[in-house]
């Protein structure tokens, strides 16, 4: 099989934006975050563990099926990837989801997308101001837990909501050092950006996740934060992951199992993308 190259921006086009009315947003996010957010964080995770089980039993491989007719218009789809861990054949639906590559794909550029989906929220971290939405304190600091000063103002803030049908695996976007590797705790809130009309990223804020930091080859810091949602039973890391490890790009650098948002603080503008658009592993950043 040949390597999937990329050079230009990929579009999705059976990707589509929900358009959700406001009152109905209103109702999907005082569940989420007010009933839902408001469960213990233990409880959260033991519901979404018992739920994303299901996904791991014998009988849910008759699922895959019907879901790749449902949602791809490639009858071809499946033929770039191959089953995890070695197996010969997708055994369950987990298997599906957390499906690899037979080949990562390639891209002479420097700088890449580390995973795949909806492109929510983007901006210059200098124009991201601080402010508090329903008890929600939204900073680019706060996703990423640093210290206020350590994103310097003119990095740019991108956020990929991973659809369920997304590949969900997170790659290195540069080449670099591993500098950092933080675990959040955290709660399990609803991921689905159209529903927090004024704060896609609100997700990142409460949520469960791991943040990556990554240095280049110019001393630049590539933050990355790997975030769970409801029905993720786990967000796994390569052993081999360890800060002052060497990563190349599109290394993988993170696994989900169910449900997934990466928000990332760059060095640089998205050289294609813009807000709402597909962005798709290996595209050029």
């Amino acid at each position: 099989m040949e390597s999937i190259s990329f050079s230009t921006p990929d579009t999705d086009a059976h990707f589509t934006v929900l358009k959700v009315p406001e009152w109905r947003a209103a109702i999907y996010q005082f569940l989420s975050v007010k009933v839902w957010g408001n469960l213990p964080s233990t409880l959260q995770r033991r519901l979404s563990a018992a739920y994303a089980s299901i996904y791991t039993k014998p009988y849910s491989r008759q699922i895959i099926g019907p879901y790749l007719r449902l949602n791809y218009s490639d009858r071809n789809y499946l033929e770039k990837f191959k089953p995890p861990n070695g197996k010969k054949d997708f055994e369950t639906f987990q298997d599906f989801f957390t499906r690899e590559f037979k080949e990562a794909p390639k891209n002479k550029s420097a700088f890449v997308w580390p995973c795949e989906g909806l492109l929510c929220d983007m901006g210059a971290v200098g124009d991201t101001d601080t402010s508090t939405i329903k008890g929600d304190e939204r900073s680019i600091e706060a996703i990423f837990q640093t210290r206020e000063t350590a994103i310097p103002k003119n990095y740019f803030f991108t956020n990929v909501f991973l659809h369920n049908k997304n590949y969900h695996r997170i790659h290195a976007p540069v080449s670099g050092t591993v500098s950092r590797i933080q675990h959040v705790p955290g709660d399990l809130v609803v991921l689905r950006p159209w529903i927090y009309k004024q704060n896609p990223s609100l997700p990142a804020l409460r949520n469960e996740r791991f943040n990556i930091d990554i240095i280049d080859v110019l001393g630049r810091t590539w933050y990355l934060s790997i975030v769970g949602g409801p029905a993720v039973g786990t967000i796994a890391l390569p052993n081999k992951l360890t800060v002052g490890c060497r990563v190349k790009k599109l290394e993988e650098i993170a696994l989900f199992y169910l449900g997934s948002t990466c928000c990332m603080a760059a060095p640089k503008k998205p050289s294609y993308h813009c807000k709402n658009s597909f962005v798709e592993v290996g595209a050029t950043y």
